[in-house]
């Protein structure tokens, strides 16, 4: 058992992702008035700043896959503070855009979220 043992005490990989729950828990505490979590208001800010608006280039960009990102972001516009449609040239591709609704939740979740990163 102490080889098992050494391993998780010294698996950098374990050690980040504790540390990045718990970093979360934290931000979305801190987010919680603005109605959004972490991972929404990220995207969010990820969709306002995106040089491609694409799903795919979201995807890309986060790293994530692009059916994981879907599900987010159709939370997001059933809540308003996005809108998806498909892109005319490519209709295989679809865009990504905040709504006015979700500019102003991302602008009143800022300062709170600024906030809790100088905490963390």
């Amino acid at each position: 058992m102490t080889d098992a043992r050494a391993a998780l005490e010294s698996c950098p990989a374990l050690a980040l992702r504790q540390a990045a729950r718990r970093a979360t828990r934290a931000l979305d505490a801190a987010l919680k008035d603005s109605g959004l979590t972490l991972a929404q208001a990220g995207l969010l800010a990820r969709v306002a700043t995106a040089p491609d608006d694409t799903i795919g280039a979201l995807a890309a960009g986060l790293d994530l896959d692009p059916s994981t990102l879907s599900r987010t972001l159709r939370g997001l516009e059933k809540a308003g503070l996005v809108e998806i449609a498909l892109v005319e040239t490519d209709l295989r591709r679809r865009a990504v855009w905040l709504t006015e609704a979700g500019a102003r939740r991302l602008a009143a979740a800022l300062p709170a979220w600024r906030a809790a990163q100088a905490r963390v």
